[in-house]
């Protein structure tokens, strides 16, 4: 068996290698020498008899051979990982990652009150700017992550759904004199972006059929939905937001929604974790503690929800 297995800090330069994509930041990682990753690819390429790279310069590039390599070893040292933990002192805690807005306007609150209900798990937040979230468990040293997602994740990732995402205009009470607006209107006011793709306009004007009377290219980008609220809410134009995450300041009338009308993307917040991991008893506990304490939808909007995208 020794035999047909090549050295195990052999198999992880590679594994680092491919996954940077280069000799250079694999060594970083490993705190060794550029030279000794290069060796360490050139025995296994020797000992397979095959290249495991194409190499254009500093830039790396896998072979057919490198990829059927490189995958398996990818699970194989998460699974080595997950078993050291199982003796670490740091077995009963999760590292969580998270979106920053979702932290800053729910998740924080939240994980305090799980913290001084004396749950039996500590958990690690993380919080992270993501245009898109995403989480890799193989290379992030996440246990779990939640997620702005349309729920659709690799075979291995356990999934639950949080919430779900509703898009709404928001603005300050006093920047609209008219109680009931006309959708035209829109074409004449100061829209704020809380993505630089504009997608959460784009997506609320097109379920409503009023896309073609308003001008996207026009407003203010911001670079989070946390952003965007905070400039409605000072009275400098009128946002998309998420319903859930904005529902402080509409209840306390720091905001007002002046069109009747939400939209469910289809999306939702996802708490994730991969089904093999060794903490899932206490994935499960921060599970049940976060669906019970989900924030609340602004009084008197339940019964306008049945716009969906």
């Amino acid at each position: 068996m020794t035999e047909r297995i090549p050295a195990l800090y052999a198999l992880r330069a590679f594994e680092i290698a491919a996954r940077h994509g280069s000799f250079s930041k694999a060594a970083q990682e490993l705190s060794v020498t550029q030279s000794a990753v290069s060796h360490h690819v050139r025995n296994l390429e020797s000992l397979f008899d095959c290249e495991l790279f194409e190499r254009h310069g500093p830039r790396l590039r896998l072979t057919e051979q490198g990829r059927m390599l490189a995958e398996p070893l990818k699970t194989g040292f998460k699974l080595i990982d997950d078993a050291c933990t199982l003796l670490r002192s740091d077995r009963q805690r999760l590292r969580l990652k998270a979106p920053s807005t979702l932290t800053m306007r729910w998740l924080l609150r939240a994980l305090d009150r799980f913290r001084q209900a004396g749950q039996s798990c500590e958990v690690q937040l993380s919080s992270v700017w993501m245009d898109v979230d995403t989480v890799d468990f193989y290379t992030e040293p996440y246990d779990c992550a939640i997620l702005l997602s349309d729920g659709h994740y690799p075979a291995d990732v356990e999934r639950c759904r949080l919430f779900e995402e509703w898009l709404v205009p928001v603005c300050h009470p006093d920047y609209l004199p008219d109680p009931e607006p006309e959708l035209a209107v829109l074409g004449r006011l100061e829209l704020l972006h809380a993505t630089r793709d504009r997608r959460d306009w784009q997506r609320w004007l097109a379920r409503v059929g009023s896309g073609r009377h308003v001008d996207l290219r026009r407003g203010q980008l911001f670079d989070t939905l946390d952003q965007g609220i905070s400039a409605a809410a000072q009275g400098l134009g009128i946002s998309v937001v998420d319903l859930f995450l904005a529902g402080s300041e509409i209840s306390n009338g720091q905001l007002r929604l002046p069109f009747r009308q939400a939209v469910a993307t289809g999306q939702g917040y996802d708490l994730v974790w991969l089904k093999s991991s060794p903490k899932a008893r206490q994935m499960r506990v921060l599970r049940d503690y976060l669906l019970a304490q989900l924030p609340a939808c602004p009084d008197g909007v339940l019964e306008w929800l049945p716009l969906r995208a």
